[in-house]
């Protein structure tokens, strides 16, 4: 049986390779050269100095490369320890990558040896050949040798890799077969080059940029123009294999990514998107790129705001956006795409700026607003009428140029646009839109001004819509709740009082037509919401997921007075001051507050102006919404600089900076108005609340879209809230859903509470039947039997996960509804992991087409008390006698029984004996078990606790956590000293370094200046055994001192776990 499966294998390579041989009919090109003979490492290398040689005769200038200059060369590719640190190397010195050989005869110095040029495609001396069965030699003598299945060369070098599996088996038995020789380091020396791997089955194909950390979830399917899956595999080798595909993708088509030190490849649809404007231009035309929000337009838009410099006849590009602070997140999101890139980026500050980067001879892409554009024509008005800098206006206004507009619907309007094209008469438009403006909902315009994004930019090039999207997985689907905060009969009663009509006669969704503004607008209702917003929404905001791991939330009202009004309303729930209809306190909950003790941090953004009629209110309520803003977060923006107040909440919201990361950082809410609603990228963001009228439906979807990006494997959908008239809501959003998701709106929409419950029940009711109670389970004997009951249980998860989300959800429901329990889930939890371990373990060959081992649980979380709910009790410990705790520093509190009264930072002088035992007893447990894990600071923590048990009069009026956080930094500080005093290293360069230290960099800041500072002979002098000699110091200092105090102290101390 195995050999015939080895020989179906052997088959489809041989297949394969002929179509990889074969002449291109639709391209033309010819295709890779198939060089049986090249079956082992030698071979290649020998293959490659041959290449190397015929592409630089001309500086050899009759000298051959010999064994030596080889083995140079042999080392510089062998060098490269990431798949990125190649791909800066193939991106180039202006699209050329080269090794400068440093010949072995000094008199004929150094040279440049040009491999190859990325923009040869299928041109010049670019060499495409085809390998297959290549040996790869065992490297130590535990391992054994690996054969690769088939192998692509450009110019010498593998740059694609790929991986077969027969009919029979799964293709991931292809991809755990590359992640298992990535890990054993089979893919060095020669192979250190590869860019791509390509995984197939024959009826399945997949691609995946290659990364040391192989990840399933980066697993790309192809699709046609038209979106169409093309999976079987020589459909798929004709349409991403052959020439010019192959070379455009590994070296066209891929990103660096500087941050993430990763290599990007495009998906299909951003290469289709690339190709069809690039065929645009080509015929001089104009058009629109319909790709969903959240599918990765910024990157799509820059590599085709680059190709177009590829072609000769465009001087300039200019990415139009139309925001300043959409302006400052896709400049330095180009910057970064760029560094590595042939092309420069420029940020235009200002308008002499945007006229000095056009008049100049560069081919650059020029990143702007549509502000500059206007303020840059209505200057030259202003010149042509002084007859000044004619001549400049005059060449500024023939350039060639291509116009990019990201949000091309909002971004330049149709007057501006005109206004635009008449300055610039040899310009093209590309516009990019998640939401186009079609005939069905087209916008109301001047005169003959299009109302259309076709009537605007031309044709659509390319589309790819929320379907497709979900679909393949670049996106998450929606779940929409319709909540509404009137009573049937309280509803009822406002249409009898506003209008004077008998409810009886009307239909539901007419009363709701008929309901006046001003209900939503009272404070009644938004309490109402506030209420579901903190204490019905834990799952949509993740709070399974841990501290610092919380997702966080939009509220979009109808005005900005609302949103005022919703910011004050939040600062009287953290003051335990704001009272609901009923005369009772509003309180946050015990389960939110033992994850998060400082939930929600809310913040306010909207425009503030100068000269409207609320101007000078809503500058006052803005500047205290930043002075409380500058207090919760050590920032000090202002009226001056609310710019920068505003990008300092979308960088906040995004979390895509490290220091995001600590819960200290982060912000819960944002409540706008219509800010951030279009453009804004933040994938730890799940839900937006709604409280407004319905947008118009092209707002409707980008509205939404901020929710669905990807995140975590959590995160399954976006959440969105609605608090007003529900049936008219949702009439209105399953129209934008059939207008943008070309009919498949079903698709788009996580299935209704009631569709999850019977899921639900179907799972449960399969769990039953393999294991009736949880006992059952260790009835279990064969291996298809277990894997039959972990794979009820993960459908049983996802579905106890997903019904959990809904607000209609409470833990009564289980043992009701589906005769269940949360401690009988637990119990079959308990087995559960017992035997995927037990089969994991055994795993063989095709087990993962049946079952998912890799499948995280969602549903099940172990309750883990954290660390800030341990101070808030240490806190409740403390007496406060004045005010001096301020909202910043000072958690709140735990809730309590009737008895004691709770306010945020103010509370009564005693809390009662049961509640002070009890919370004893968690504080106790906590730290003991935090001793286990965290020595260092479970010790810095019990010390604490030790001192204010003993002296609680000692810590009046102080914030635990500010005291604990000093004690902290004095345990750092001392071993920072001692080190310093004991090695003679530089304090204060010692200290710098350590505070400044970041595992992933390759360079730590200050490292320079604390080498500078370490003094050897001081240290040889006074220490009574010094090392032998200044490397073995150094080497000391660098390999052992400094790792084991960020390993012992630092680390432990500052993670705070």
């Amino acid at each position: 049986m195995v050999r015939m499966s080895f020989e179906q294998e052997l088959e489809m390579e041989r297949l394969l390779i002929n179509q990889l041989t074969t002449r291109n009919s639709a391209s033309g090109y010819a295709q890779w050269e198939y060089r049986k003979d090249l079956n082992n490492e030698n071979k290649l290398w020998d293959n490659f100095r041959k290449i190397i040689t015929d592409k630089n005769l001309s500086v050899l200038d009759g000298n051959p490369i010999t064994d030596q200059e080889f083995e140079q060369i042999k080392n510089f590719v062998s060098g490269f320890n990431t798949p990125y640190d190649a791909g800066k190397w193939l991106a180039g010195e202006n699209g050329i990558y080269k090794i400068i050989l440093t010949r072995e005869d000094a008199s004929l110095g150094r040279i440049p040896m040009i491999v190859g040029r990325r923009d040869a495609v299928a041109g010049g001396d670019t060499v495409y050949q085809v390998v297959h069965q290549v040996k790869r030699d065992k490297t130590i003598f535990e391992d054994q040798d690996r054969r690769f299945d088939v192998t692509l060369l450009i110019n010498g070098l593998p740059m694609i890799q790929i991986e077969l599996k027969s009919r029979k088996h799964s293709y991931m038995e292809a991809f755990y077969q590359i992640d298992k020789y990535m890990k054993e380091g089979k893919y060095r020396g020669v192979f250190s080059t590869l860019q791509m791997f390509v995984i197939s089955n024959g009826s399945e194909s997949r691609y995946i940029a290659s990364s040391l950390k192989m990840n399933s979830k980066f697993l790309t399917k192809w699709v046609d123009e038209n979106n169409k899956p093309v999976t079987e595999y020589l459909e798929f080798a004709e349409d991403v294999l052959s020439i010019p595909a192959a070379h455009n993708m590994v070296l066209q088509y891929s990103v660096l990514d500087s941050d993430k030190k990763s290599v990007i490849l495009l998906r299909p649809y951003q290469i289709h998107a690339i190709e069809a404007v690039r065929e645009s231009s080509k015929r001089q035309e104009s058009g629109y790129i319909w790709h969903t929000t959240g599918s990765g337009k910024t990157l799509t838009s820059y590599k085709v705001a680059r190709n177009l410099l590829q072609i000769p006849s465009i001087e300039k590009t200019i990415f139009v956006v139309d925001r300043t602070d959409l302006d400052q997140q896709t400049t330095e999101a180009f910057t970064s795409y760029a560094e590595n890139d042939v092309i420069d980026v420029d940020e235009t500050n200002n308008t002499n700026n945007l006229i000095e980067r056009l008049y100049s001879q560069d081919q650059t892409m020029i990143v702007t607003t549509k502000q500059k554009i206007s303020a840059m024509l209505n200057r030259f008005d202003t010149w042509r009428k002084a007859d000044r800098n004619i001549k400049k206006i005059d060449r500024i206004s023939k350039l060639k140029i291509a116009f990019v507009v990201d949000e091309c619907h909002r971004a330049v309007s149709p007057q501006q646009k005109r206004k635009i094209e008449t300055f610039f008469k040899s310009s093209m438009w590309y516009g990019f839109t998640g939401t186009p403006i079609f005939a069905e909902n087209k916008k109301k315009t001047l005169g003959d001004l299009p109302a259309t994004t076709k009537g605007q930019y031309g044709e659509e090039l390319h589309s790819y819509t929320v379907k497709e999207a979900i679909d393949d997985k670049a996106v998450l689907g929606f779940q929409v709740e319709y909540k509404h905060t009137l009573s049937d009969e309280t509803l009822d009663d406002i249409v009898k009082q506003a209008t004077g009509k008998n409810p009886c006669d009307l239909e539901a969704d007419e009363k709701e037509k008929l309901i006046p503004s001003s209900v939503y607008e009272n404070q009644e209702h938004m309490i109402e919401v506030i209420k579901s917003i903190v204490n019905k929404s834990r799952k949509k905001l993740g709070f399974d997921n841990g501290v610092g791991q919380i997702y966080n939330a939009i509220i979009t009202t109808s005005s900005i007075k609302q949103a005022q009004k919703y910011y004050e309303l939040f600062k009287m729930l953290k003051n335990g001051e704001l009272v609901d209809k009923d005369g009772g306190i509003v309180q946050i909950d015990e389960k939110t507050k033992r994850v998060l003790p400082d939930f929600p941090k809310v913040a306010v953004t909207y425009t503030v102006s100068e000269n409207e009629e609320d101007s000078s209110l809503n500058q006052d309520k803005m500047k205290e919404s930043i002075k409380d803003y500058n207090a919760e977060f050590a920032t000090k923006w202002s009226m001056e600089n609310i710019k920068a107040y505003n990008a300092d909440i979308s960088k906040r919201m995004a979390r895509k900076e490290e220091h995001y990361q600590l819960r200290s950082n982060q912000l819960d809410i944002v409540i706008v108005r219509d800010r951030m609603l279009t453009g804004f990228d933040a994938p730890c963001l799940s839900t937006v609340f709604i409280d407004r009228p319905p947008q118009q439906l092209y707002d409707i979807i980008q509205t939404f879209s901020r929710t669905n990006r990807l995140y975590d494997k959590r995160k399954t959908y976006g959440q969105i809230v609605t608090f007003r008239t529900p049936l008219i809501y949702k009439k209105e959003v399953d129209a934008a859903l059939l207008l943008y998701s070309n009919g498949g709106e079903d698709f788009v929409l996580a299935p209704t509470f009631e569709e999850a419950k019977e899921e639900l029940k179907k799972s449960i009711d399969e769990l039953r039947n393999i294991a009736a109670e949880p006992k059952d389970v260790q009835t279990l004997k064969t291996k298809e039997e277990k894997k039959s009951f972990a794979k009820a249980f993960q459908e049983l998860d996802k579905w106890f996960a997903s019904i959990q989300v809904y607000s209609e959800y409470n833990s009564e429901i289980l043992s009701v509804e589906f005769q269940i329990t949360e401690k009988e889930i637990e119990e079959y939890y308990g087995y559960y992991i017992n035997i995927l371990e037990e089969l994991k373990r055994n795993r063989g060959d095709g087990d993962e087409s049946v079952l998912d081992v890799e499948y995280e649980l969602t549903s099940i979380r172990i309750d883990d008390v954290n660390y800030e709910y341990i101070i808030s009790l240490m806190q409740s410990f403390i007496p406060i006698v004045s005010e001096a705790i301020s909202v910043n520093n000072a958690y709140s509190l735990p809730s309590r029984d009737d008895t004691i009264m709770l306010k945020f930072a103010e509370r009564d002088d005693y809390v009662a004996q049961s509640v002070k035992e009890k919370s004893r007893e968690e504080i106790d447990k906590y730290i003991n078990d935090l001793s286990g894990r965290n020595p260092q600071l479970g010790s810095v923590m019990m010390q604490l606790w030790l001192e204010i048990q003993m002296n609680v009069a000692r810590f009046e009026d102080k914030s635990v956590l500010d005291v604990l956080n000093d004690m902290i930094e004095r345990t750092i500080d001392d071993t920072i000293r001692k080190v310093s005093d004991e090695w003679f290293v530089g304090y204060e360069e010692l200290k710098f370094y350590l505070e400044n230290y970041r595992e992933k960099r390759d360079k730590q800041v200050g490292e320079t200046q604390l080498t500078n500072s370490q003094n050897y002979e001081a240290y040889k002098k006074r220490s009574l055994n010094p090392l032998p000699n200044k490397i073995k110091y150094n080497k000391k200092l660098r390999e052992e001192i400094y790792p084991q105090i960020l390993r012992d102290v630092i680390f432990p101390l500052r993670n705070r776990r």
